[in-house]
């Protein structure tokens, strides 16, 4: 089994490309794999690795970069490591708003959780925004949320113009990180009533029982794990080989779904060049699997 802790923390870091190369080293030496971005602002990662190694990591980043917690965390389990490799990325923003963020601004930041989320979202008056994209709202969202139909997060403000002032807005998104940008952003412009859930949406399906939840459908992650349902189990979608967005199990009904290569929603738009080659990659899938060997865009480990 593999843990997947995925964190982030705002705080102001200087030294960026020292602290890529020795967390670089750091984790070359593990089982851990995924993705750590640093920025001037703070830090933002899922890492996946043996429980004992991402312990460590978890300990040396608090250590190095001195503080106690992160500002939001979520933790999982995995039959199969999710990630193909380790990898620390050096960014101007932990999320790219244009908006810089820090402990004055976040703390008047509004959140909220469990019960309280839910008797938010369902009052008639509250404008419910899912801040994620659309392929995401896609695999599942909260009864009565919106989406702002974006494909670039730096576009969300264009979205956020629109809202009328006045109404109390709630926001969510995977881990919470995207959301305490967007609520900064509301709050600057005169917004009032701006609430986001407590640790995103992750912590909802890990702490909501199914029968509590007003969520509907599953949440996509950002990993081979694909979707993730209630109580942070195994969804059901997989990643289309042609456009790689997820696919759910009804969509693999469709004539236009060939495993590896393509859906319903790309299937016209590839050229057969491309068809061609995304079968040749298939079908050394098929024969890793076949020769119980690992590779590496197989799912499955």
């Amino acid at each position: 089994m593999f843990t997947i802790f995925g964190f982030y923390k705002f705080k102001k870091i200087n030294f960026l490309r020292k602290y890529k190369t020795y967390l670089d080293k750091k984790i070359s030496n593990t089982s851990i794999r995924g993705l750590i971005i640093i920025s001037p602002e703070g830090i933002n990662g899922t890492l996946a690795g043996k429980s004992k190694d991402i312990y460590k990591i978890l300990k040396l980043l608090k250590k190095k970069f001195k503080f106690t917690d992160f500002d939001s965390s979520n933790n999982s389990i995995s039959r199969f490591q999710p990630f193909h490799k380790a990898k620390v990325k050096i960014k101007k923003e932990v999320v790219p708003l244009g908006l810089k963020i820090n402990s004055v601004n976040k703390k008047h930041n509004r959140y909220v959780s469990g019960k309280s989320w839910n008797k938010l979202i369902t009052k008639k008056e509250t404008l419910v925004i899912d801040a994620r994209k659309p392929f995401e709202f896609s695999v599942g969202t909260f009864k009565k949320a919106i989406n702002p139909n974006i494909q670039n997060f730096r576009d969300f403000p264009k979205f956020l113009n629109k809202i009328e002032k006045t109404k109390p807005v709630a926001m969510f998104c995977t881990g919470g990180i995207r959301c305490e940008k967007a609520s900064i952003f509301l709050k600057k412009k005169g917004f009032k009533n701006v609430f986001q859930l407590k640790g995103g949406i992750l912590n909802y399906l890990n702490k909501t029982k199914k029968k509590n939840s007003l969520w509907k459908g599953e949440c996509f992650v950002f990993d081979n794990r694909v979707s993730l349902k209630h109580k942070l189990k195994q969804g059901t979608f997989s990643i289309c080989g042609g456009c790689r967005k997820p696919i759910s199990i009804k969509d693999k009904s469709s004539d236009k779904y060939e495993e590896g290569v393509s859906c319903q929603r790309c299937h016209d738009t590839l050229s057969n060049l491309q068809k061609s080659r995304f079968r040749m990659r298939q079908n050394q899938i098929n024969l890793a699997k076949k020769a119980r060997k690992k590779h590496k865009f197989q799912k499955e480990y």
